[in-house]
């Protein structure tokens, strides 16, 4: 990923939100962005999947042009765990699954183990068959994150973006989530 110097305004004669930011992330490598609330880190990270398009500058994904690639292709390469997890009124399979056309049953397994999100599915009700409410309901927020790290995993995007993905969490869950992100 590389930012040439790219700016940003939601409104053309505003104050821009971000500007003249350059930057590269090699693959496989890991950054993080920090900064005051507003700073601007979300928009940063929404310009990747083109949530939104530069005010100026360009962003390039392995040399070419995010505006070059058809963007579902683009956001298949990307998976996104935000603060607030996206859940929905269905099993627990079906809630990491979402998204896919398919996978299999030991894959999702294996994406919720690395979340470290299996241990707490084993022992629901119906594991990985149990209605977790909508928005997860069921579950806690440490939980729910991990429900949605497995998702991205399961996915296996090439880009991950964590967008305050522990800032709302207890201090044991964020350790759990903590590890789930350093196992992908």
């Amino acid at each position: 990923i590389e930012f040439r110097n790219v700016s940003f305004n939601y409104v053309l004669d505003q104050q821009k939100i971000l500007e003249d930011i350059s930057f590269g992330v090699k693959k496989g490598e890991i950054i993080a962005v920090v900064g005051p609330s507003g700073a601007g880190k979300t928009t940063l990270v929404d310009l990747i999947p083109r949530f939104y398009d530069v005010t100026s500058g360009e962003i390039f994904l392995d040399g070419l042009n995010v505006k070059n690639y058809n963007i579902k292709s683009l956001r298949n390469e990307i998976g996104i765990v935000t603060q607030e997890s996206l859940l929905f009124n269905d099993t627990v399979a079906a809630n990491i699954l979402y998204g896919l056309n398919y996978a299999s049953k030991e894959d999702i397994i294996n994406a919720a183990k690395a979340a470290n999100a299996h241990e707490f599915i084993v022992n629901m009700n119906k594991g990985y068959d149990t209605i977790i409410g909508e928005r997860g309901l069921k579950m806690s927020g440490g939980q729910r994150q991990r429900i949605s790290i497995a998702r991205a995993l399961l996915k296996n995007p090439s880009i991950l973006i964590f967008d305050e993905a522990t800032s709302a969490l207890d201090s044991e869950s964020e350790i759990l989530v903590q590890e789930a992100i350093n196992n992908l």
